[in-house]
C-alpha cells in the first residue's frame, strides 16, 4: 500500500531471529523521497514483552470468565519447571493453605487418588497444545474427604525466550457427579421397575400411536413389543368402548390434566375381552407443551368379576336376610295368634255340647268353630313359612305319595286342566312328614291352575339327582348330594322378573283381592327349607312356569312309610294329669276339655309353681301336659325335672310352635309326643289317650 502511495497502519508480526527463537516486533514504514529515488524506511520496535503481558491479561479474564460461568472454580498457571500459581479458590478446593502447602508437580500428585494418578502425570506431560481438554479426577484431601475434580487446561504457547506454559481452572464436581449418579441408579431403578412392574406401562405419541411397551403389557394384551411399537392406541379397544376412550384421551392432552383413572374393556390378541384399569399422564416438553401420553394399565378382569359375585352374593344375603326376619315376624304373629284361637276353638267345642243342635245357638257355635278351624289353617301355613312348623317325619317313597295324592289334585285343578304325572324309575327314598308333600303339591296345583286361562296342563314329574361343588358355586341356596327332584310345571301365563323376586314373600299375591291370602308359595318355600333341600322357579311371560323342588335323599332306614288308618272316637279317661300353661285363657279351656274327659286335672301357670304341686301330690301323676316355651324353664327341662321325682311319667308337649327346644328346624327329636296348638276336644282327647296308653 506504501509502494502505491497509500497510508498503511503498523503492524505486529512475529519474527524469527537467526538462532531460531521466535519474538514479536511492532513495525511501522513511512515513504521517504532522496533526490530521484523514492524510498520506503520502516522502524521495528521488540514487543515481545508486551505482548506477553497482554497474553497473560487475556488468560487472566478468560479464567475469571469461566469462574464466574461455573461458581465455584479455582484457576492455575504452570510453566513445567516451577511451582503452580493457584488462586485462592483453588486452595481452597484442594483443602490446603497457602501458608503450608506448595503446589508442584510431585505435591499435586500426592493429594490425588492413587488410582488417578498415572492418569494425571499424563495430563501434565502431554505435548503443548492449544485446544482445551479435561481431566477428571478425585483427590484425597487432608481432612480424609475424597472429592471428585474437573480440571482444564490448555497449553499458551510461549513469547520471546519464555518457554509455553499451561493454564486452566479447576472446579470440585462432587455433588454434580454424586447428582448423575443418583439420576443414573434413579434411571436403573425406573427401568429396572417397568420392566418388572405387573402393571402395563406404555408411551403414546400425540397421535395415539405406541412407542413404549413394556414386558407387562405383552402379558396382560398379548402383543409383543415389535408387534405393538407404532400401533394406533384404537387396537388394544372394542369399537364399544372407543367414545370413552377418545374423551379420557382428550381430557389427558388437550386439558393436561393428569392421573386421570378410567375402566375401560380391552382386546388381547387372542380376542377375548378384559376389564382393565387405565392411568393416563400426559408427557411435557421443555416448552410446556404435551408431546405425548404415558398410561399404565392393570388387569381387573378377576377383581371385576369378583365384585359382581360379591354384589350378587350381598343381594342373596340381603333377600335371605328378609326372608328370614319376614319368617320371625310371621312366626311370632302365629305363636300368639294360636294361643287365642286354641281358646276360641275351645270354647266353641264346649258350648257346642251343651247346646241342643236344634237351637239357632247351635248353628251360630258351629260357625264360630269353622272360622277358628279356618285361621288355624292359616297360622299353620305362617308357621310353615317360619319353619316353625312341628313335623313328624316318616321314611317315604315319593311316587307312591304323589300317586296317591292324584285323584284329590285332578279334583281341585278341575276338567279343563289335563294333569300329567311322570314317576321317575327307582326313586330314592325321603324323609318328610307326608302331610307337608301334600301341602306342595296343593298349593303348586291350585297356582298353576290359577296361572292357566281357559284349557291347559299340568305336569308332575320326579327324578334323582347328584350336586357336585362346581353346580353349587353357581346355584346359590345349593348344597352338594343326592337329592330327590319334584317338578311341578304348567302351560300358563308365567311370571316376569318382578314378580319372581317377590315370590316366596308372605301375603304377596297377584290375584285380586279375595282370591288368594299370599301364603301358598311362601308355605312351599318354608317346608322345603325345613326339610333342608331348596326350590328353583323358571318362568317367563306367556311360556309358563315351572317350580323344581330338591330334597335330600335319606340314606337309612329307620322309619315307615306313612300308614293311614281311620279314626276312631277317643276313649274317656281316668288318670291325673299336671297341665302346665303360662297363658291363664288357654289353661282354662284346656282343663275343662280334660276334666269333661273323666281326667283328674292338676293346673299350674308357670314351671315353678308346677315343681311346687308334683310335689306336694300325694297320689300318681300319670301324665304331664306342658307348654314349651314358658319364662323361668322350658318344658322340656321341668319334664326332666319332674322325671326325677315320678320316673314313671308320661310326657305331652303342647305349643304353637316349638322352637328348638324338643326339635331342630322343626323336626321333633326322637320319643317327643306333641300336640300343636290350636287343639280340637277331639284332637286333644285322642293325643292324651295315645300318650296313656303307650308302652
Amino acid at each position: 500500500r506504501h509502494v502505491k502511495g497509500e497510508s498503511a497502519p503498523a503492524v505486529n508480526l512475529r519474527l524469527k531471529r537467526k538462532d531460531g527463537s521466535v519474538f514479536f516486533a511492532d513495525v511501522s514504514a513511512a515513504p521517504v523521497t532522496l533526490g530521484s529515488k523514492s524510498l520506503l524506511v520502516g522502524i521495528f520496535r521488540d514487543i515481545t514483552e508486551r505482548k506477553r503481558a497482554e497474553e497473560a491479561l487475556r488468560e487472566r479474564e478468560h479464567l475469571l470468565s469461566e469462574s464466574q460461568r461455573l461458581g465455584h472454580v479455582g484457576s492455575w498457571f504452570w510453566d513445567r519447571t516451577g511451582p503452580f500459581q493457584w488462586s485462592e479458590e483453588t486452595y481452597d478446593i484442594y483443602g490446603v493453605s497457602p501458608h503450608t502447602f506448595t503446589p508442584t508437580a510431585e505435591s499435586l500428585l500426592g493429594l490425588i487418588h492413587p488410582d488417578d494418578r498415572s492418569a494425571m502425570q499424563q495430563w501434565l506431560t502431554a505435548p503443548a497444545a492449544e485446544e482445551e481438554h479435561e481431566l477428571e479426577f478425585r483427590i484425597n484431601r487432608p481432612d480424609g474427604t475424597v472429592r471428585v475434580l474437573m480440571g482444564r487446561g490448555r497449553a499458551v504457547e510461549g513469547v520471546g525466550d519464555r518457554p509455553a506454559h499451561l493454564a486452566g481452572t479447576v472446579q470440585d464436581i462432587t455433588e454434580r457427579k454424586r447428582a448423575e449418579e443418583e439420576r443414573r441408579l434413579s434411571d436403573q431403578r425406573q427401568s429396572l421397575h417397568i420392566e418388572q412392574t405387573p402393571l402395563a406401562v406404555i408411551e403414546f405419541d400425540l397421535d395415539g400411536r405406541v412407542r413404549e411397551w413394556n414386558p407387562a403389557a405383552r402379558t396382560i394384551f398379548g402383543f409383543s413389543r415389535e408387534e405393538a411399537i407404532g400401533q394406533h392406541l384404537s387396537f388394544i379397544v372394542p369399537a364399544a368402548s372407543r367414545r370413552h376412550m377418545d374423551g379420557v384421551w382428550a381430557e389427558t392432552v388437550t386439558l393436561q390434566r393428569g392421573g386421570i383413572r378410567s375402566a375401560n374393556e380391552n382386546i388381547t390378541k387372542d380376542g377375548r375381552t378384559i376389564s382393565c384399569e387405565w392411568v393416563n399422564t400426559p408427557l411435557v416438553g421443555p416448552d410446556g407443551r404435551p408431546i405425548g401420553v404415558t398410561a399404565l394399565a392393570q388387569d381387573i378382569t378377576q377383581r371385576t368379576r369378583a365384585e359382581e359375585e360379591r354384589a350378587k352374593l350381598e343381594t342373596q344375603l340381603r333377600q335371605a336376610q328378609k326372608m328370614e326376619s319376614v319368617g320371625r315376624l310371621a312366626g311370632g304373629v302365629a305363636h300368639d295368634f294360636n294361643n287365642m284361637l286354641a281358646v276360641i276353638l275351645g270354647y266353641a267345642e264346649l258350648a257346642l255340647a251343651e247346646v241342643d243342635p236344634a237351637q239357632p245357638l247351635h248353628d251360630d257355635l258351629l260357625a264360630i268353630r269353622t272360622a277358628a278351624s279356618r285361621s288355624a289353617d292359616l297360622t299353620r301355613q305362617l308357621l310353615a313359612f317360619a319353619r316353625k312348623q312341628t313335623v313328624m317325619p316318616t321314611m317315604l317313597d315319593l311316587n307312591e305319595t304323589v300317586g296317591a295324592m292324584l285323584t284329590m289334585l285332578r279334583r281341585l285343578i278341575g276338567e279343563n286342566v289335563d294333569l300329567l304325572w311322570r314317576p321317575g324309575k327307582h326313586p330314592w327314598r325321603i324323609r318328610v312328614d307326608p302331610s307337608q308333600i301334600d301341602q306342595i303339591l296343593a298349593n303348586l296345583c291350585v297356582n298353576a291352575r290359577d296361572a292357566i286361562a281357559g284349557v291347559g296342563k299340568v305336569t308332575i314329574e320326579t327324578a334323582t339327582t347328584t350336586f357336585d361343588d362346581a353346580y353349587c358355586a353357581n346355584h346359590p341356596g345349593s348344597v352338594p348330594g343326592q337329592y330327590v327332584r319334584l317338578a311341578v310345571s304348567d302351560d300358563g301365563c308365567g311370571m316376569d322378573k318382578d314378580t319372581l323376586s317377590h315370590l316366596f314373600e308372605p301375603f304377596f299375591t297377584t290375584k285380586v283381592l279375595g282370591q288368594g291370602t299370599g301364603l301358598g308359595l311362601s308355605t312351599v318355600y318354608g317346608i322345603v327349607k325345613q326339610n333342608q333341600g331348596f326350590v328353583n322357579v323358571y318362568s317367563e311371560p306367556e311360556q309358563g312356569t315351572t317350580f323344581t323342588i330338591y330334597l335330600p335323599r335319606h340314606v337309612t332306614e329307620a322309619g315307615q312309610a306313612r300308614t293311614t288308618r281311620a279314626a276312631k272316637p277317643a276313649s274317656r279317661g281316668h288318670e291325673t294329669i299336671l297341665l302346665v300353661e303360662d297363658d291363664p285363657a288357654v289353661l282354662t279351656m284346656t282343663t275343662r276339655m280334660l276334666t269333661g274327659q273323666g281326667y283328674t286335672v292338676l293346673a299350674a301357670r308357670s314351671p315353678v309353681e308346677a315343681i311346687r304341686v308334683a310335689g306336694e301330690q300325694a297320689a300318681e301323676i300319670h301324665l304331664v301336659m306342658t307348654d314349651v316355651v314358658m319364662p323361668e324353664m322350658n318344658g322340656r327341662d321341668l319334664a326332666a325335672t319332674l322325671l326325677a321325682l315320678y320316673p314313671n311319667l308320661k310326657c305331652l308337649f303342647a305349643s304353637g310352635y316349638t322352637a328348638n327346644v324338643i326339635a331342630h328346624h322343626g323336626v321333633l327329636d326322637e320319643g317327643v309326643q306333641f300336640l300343636q296348638k290350636p287343639f280340637s276336644v277331639h284332637d286333644l282327647a285322642a293325643k292324651v289317650r295315645e300318650v296313656l296308653d303307650a308302652s
